[in-house]
């Protein structure tokens, strides 16, 4: 692990909507761009590739079919191409890279994951994570993960761990990640999520959200949490308000997410960026953690193990399993096959 303070990237930027190849090229573009100017870690939104589908929040399900099945077109596996595209570009860039992107699956065309993904610098795949339990609305799209990709990787940065929005908001799921020793952690959100309609209800607000769970974990943690969150393209608010005409209306009123660095005291180390597209850079310097950890340990000194006990089930969950000296073999969705 470096002694030394490095930069981070956080991309608040917009996919190209629906389009897998072409959100993997700017990908690839961004990091890129992100290593040209000294970052040693760039970290995506949640479901960056190809998309987040807010659209589930603006109609009954009745009326996305067409948009379900090209977001399942558009899914990518974790042993497929354009992840692959993705490592070869981390290697070539020397800089680790967390991507959000959904998942598909060889077992089902229909099964789709909330995914994410921490390539390192040589573009190995240090950790692949599913969201354990899509959030209301996301329900209709993605299936629940497992606890498989609750680990924290050992990097030359740091402890690296990740929590996909909602899943910011478990105390059991971040203090898995904090018992690992997590140092730094990487939360991913949307662009936006709707909840009500803005004109007879107050709406989610999804920055005060994001800076409550980011702030909360980095000052139990003592660590530094890196979030990102998508922006709205005009291109993909256009097309959604197209298809509705309250959809634009909705959008346009409801408030948007952020992309921010938390320090170990629980507050922001980076401006805020939340209107506006661009990469947001900051300085992270780990030995600012050491310190605070004389007050409060939550997994050392500051805790009671003797009275407190968890236990997480890390494994892979299948859609079959067959007894031993059986030919066949389950099928795999690659480095963590539950599907």
């Amino acid at each position: 692990m470096t002694d030394s303070p490095f930069k981070a990237a956080l991309a608040h930027v917009a996919p190209v909507f629906l389009d897998k190849k072409a959100t993997v090229d700017k990908a690839c573009s961004l990091i890129r761009e992100a290593s040209k100017q000294g970052a040693q870690i760039i970290v995506f939104p949640e479901t960056y590739i190809p998309a987040f589908p807010v659209w589930c929040a603006l109609q009954a399900p009745i009326h996305n079919h067409d948009l379900f099945c090209e977001l399942a077109a558009n899914s990518i596996k974790i042993d497929g191409p354009e992840l692959a595209m993705i490592a070869d570009t981390a290697r070539e860039c020397e800089i680790l890279v967390s991507i959000g992107f959904n998942e598909g699956t060889t077992v089902s065309s229909g099964c789709i994951w909330n995914a994410n993904t921490l390539i390192g610098d040589d573009g190995s795949i240090l950790c692949h994570h599913r969201k354990i339990v899509p959030t209301f609305y996301e329900k209709l799209i993605w299936a629940p993960g497992d606890g498989a990709g609750l680990q924290v990787s050992e990097t030359r940065l740091g402890r690296v761990g990740m929590l996909i929005c909602g899943e910011n908001t478990n105390p059991l799921a971040r203090f898995t990640l904090l018992a690992q020793g997590e140092q730094i952690h990487l939360s991913t959100y949307p662009p936006v999520w709707p909840s009500h309609d803005p004109a007879t209800n107050e709406n989610y607000d999804l920055k005060n959200a994001i800076l409550i769970r980011a702030g909360a974990h980095s000052f139990e943690g003592k660590l530094f949490n890196l979030v990102a969150a998508g922006f709205l393209g005009r291109s993909a608010r256009d097309l959604l308000a197209s298809r509705d005409k309250e959809a634009g209306r909705i959008l346009d009123n409801s408030p948007r997410g952020i992309s921010v660095v938390i320090g170990p005291d629980g507050a922001p180390v980076s401006e805020i960026m939340q209107d506006e597209e661009g990469v947001l850079y900051a300085e992270i310097d780990l030995s600012c953690c050491v310190e605070p950890k004389q007050y409060h340990d939550l997994v050392g000194g500051y805790n009671r193990f003797d009275i407190f006990q968890l236990t997480v089930n890390r494994e892979a969950q299948r859609p079959i399993s067959f007894l031993p000296n059986n030919e066949a073999t389950p099928h795999s969705a690659g480095a963590n096959p539950a599907g």
